[in-house]
């Protein structure tokens, strides 16, 4: 395996467990506007707070999305030029 392989898949676990925990904390902060709106405690700023971990997780998600279709179309292009 390339250094480039190697370093793009610890890239890509990296992203994977990050997308995991945020989407860990997008929940909990879901749970914390739902009891805040029950107790009738509900704040714009406490709105907020589920969209930060929301918006990190929306370009994870997007770059996790896309990388099976790069990854076919590389390997595509390198068997291509093998030949």
């Amino acid at each position: 395996m390339r250094f480039e392989d190697r370093e793009e898949a610890r890239l890509n676990k990296w992203i994977r467990q990050t997308h995991r925990w945020l989407s860990m904390a997008f929940t909990a902060a879901v749970v914390v506007n739902v009891i805040a709106i029950a107790e009738k405690k509900y704040t714009n700023s406490l709105g907020l707070l589920a969209v930060v971990p929301l918006a990190l997780q929306f370009f994870t998600g997007l770059y996790l999305f896309v990388l099976p279709c790069v990854t076919r179309r590389r390997a595509r292009s390198s068997s291509g030029t093998a030949e």
